[in-house]
């Protein structure tokens, strides 16, 4: 006799093994199934914490090259990429035990295997070890994730042709890499192997690179990346890949050459970074008439989908494809199916974050997505330069921009490109979270000397009246 749970989860990234804790802690009978060998999905294995790691270790590099400057003299610095992958390894690994700890702390059913939904109240696993397992589910709840999207005209081959997913394990350095994409996945690897001593050129369809940022933040990336020797191509396509050589030959063509024959690159490597798609085929959702749109879970604003009793979250929707949005997703979603205290999300209050060097973070609206909504927008910018805390830390690129409107001083947006941009970020985060005016922001009191310092300065100058600029 199948057993019955309150809730049967598919996938156990951070939309899943977050949603199965929270539905533990609201006293649900959970299991999760997990395909891979250990939990912890995309986000712990091949996405978030490992490129973090490499991240890591690429501002290392970078900061012992500089040492001299701060009085630190260092002989020789090079890169061992095998304990490289060895620590990188060991905080994935660490993270994933966390993960099955906390599993047995709150009662959650952890199962290896291939989950199918057979019915709307119904889930077949192909189990790991090859046998079967059907669980009766009162609710279903879908975060299988997604993959790094194909391109049909350069098609991976784990090489030299590679995903992200590929170059978190490849076993040498590129001399010569070419990175199809600049959002944050190319941007982050851009950043990393041009750190590691790859020569790097960072090709973008659109006019500008990491083009859901503010267009100022944008143009101030662009200097940046030049500044370390980054080649960035913008309003550039991918023509074709010729891999019949010792090395690639990168057909790239513009909007001017189109139609003639495309320049090309000779590079070792090719990373295409053009998105994800999500994984929601074979899960049996169609015959079931769970609404789709492209592979995507179509979902109201308590994450449900079509059919009453099934959720979705994270990269199976059209929600941006960010851990912390899946997280949200998978509480929000857990809460209303058992009963709890629940309020939709708020995706204008999404933060934005990519670990480049030197880093990005926003949240809010941009200056440009303000003025398209009818708001009287007024901005004000802080340069790190004129920052003491960037100074002594020897980062002193970038700058912290309050996007204000001015009838009621509401706080719109922050974005920011510096310095532990990606930590700062939090604060603008919680002032929007409370509907803060920019006064508000700029009269509460930040500690000196910090890097934290610069947004109170930004929205002072958002107000007319900048203090230290």
């Amino acid at each position: 006799m199948p057993e019955t749970k309150d809730l049967v989860i598919l996938g156990s990234g951070p939309g899943g093994y977050v949603a199965a804790i929270k539905a533990g802690q609201l006293g649900l009978d959970v299991a999760v199934v997990e395909r891979d060998p250990k939990f912890g999905g995309t986000c712990l294995h091949r996405g978030c914490i490992p490129t973090k790691a490499l991240l890591h270790t690429a501002g290392l590099l970078d900061e012992i090259r500089h040492s001299k400057a701060f009085g630190v003299k260092v002989a020789g610095v090079e890169l061992d990429l095998d304990k490289t992958r060895a620590y990188k390894k060991k905080v994935v690994d660490k993270n994933a035990r966390g993960i099955e700890f906390l599993f047995k702390k709150n009662n959650v059913e952890g199962v290896h295997g291939t989950g199918r939904v057979a019915s709307t109240g119904e889930v077949v696993v192909e189990l790991a070890d090859g046998g079967k397992r059907s669980i009766l589910a009162r609710n279903i709840l879908i975060a299988t994730g997604s993959v790094p999207r194909e391109v049909s005209i350069a098609p991976t081959d784990g090489r030299r042709i590679v995903n992200s997913d590929h170059l978190l394990e490849l076993p040498e350095m590129p001399e010569k890499m070419v990175v199809v994409g600049s959002g944050a996945v190319g941007s982050e690897f851009a950043s990393i192997y041009r750190s590691f001593g790859s020569e790097v050129t960072l090709v973008e369809m659109l006019p500008r690179i990491l083009p859901l940022e503010d267009e100022e933040i944008s143009g101030e990336l662009l200097k940046q990346f030049g500044k370390r020797g980054i080649e960035c191509l913008t309003g550039t396509r991918l023509a074709g890949v010729d891999d019949s050589g010792d090395r690639l030959s990168v057909r790239l063509e513009t909007a001017e050459t189109e139609g003639a024959a495309p320049s090309e690159i000779a590079a070792d490597m090719l990373l295409v970074a053009i998105g994800r798609a999500p994984v929601t085929g074979g899960l049996g959702l169609e015959a079931l008439g769970v609404e789709m749109d492209r592979g995507y879970l179509k979902v109201d604003e308590w994450m449900r989908t079509s059919v009453e009793n099934i959720y979705a979250i994270g990269d199976v929707v059209p929600t941006p494809w960010l851990a912390h949005v899946a997280s949200a997703e998978g509480i929000l979603a857990v809460e209303h199916m058992s009963g709890a205290a629940a309020r939709p999300l708020d995706y204008d209050r999404v933060p934005s974050v990519t670990y480049c060097e030197p880093e990005v973070a926003s949240v809010g609206l941009s200056e440009e997505q303000a003025k398209e909504r009818g708001h009287e927008v007024a901005v004000g910018k802080f340069p790190f330069a004129a920052s003491g805390k960037a100074a002594i830390e020897g980062k002193t690129a970038g700058f912290v921009k309050v996007v204000r409107e001015t009838r009621y001083d509401e706080l719109l947006g922050v974005h920011v490109i510096g310095p532990r941009a990606t930590d700062l970020i939090a604060e603008a985060c919680v002032a929007l979270q409370l509907e803060s005016t920019t006064e508000e922001l700029f009269r509460t009191i930040h500690a000196h000397p910090t890097l934290s310092e610069a947004l109170a300065e930004a929205a002072h100058a958002a107000t007319g009246h900048a203090i230290h600029i």
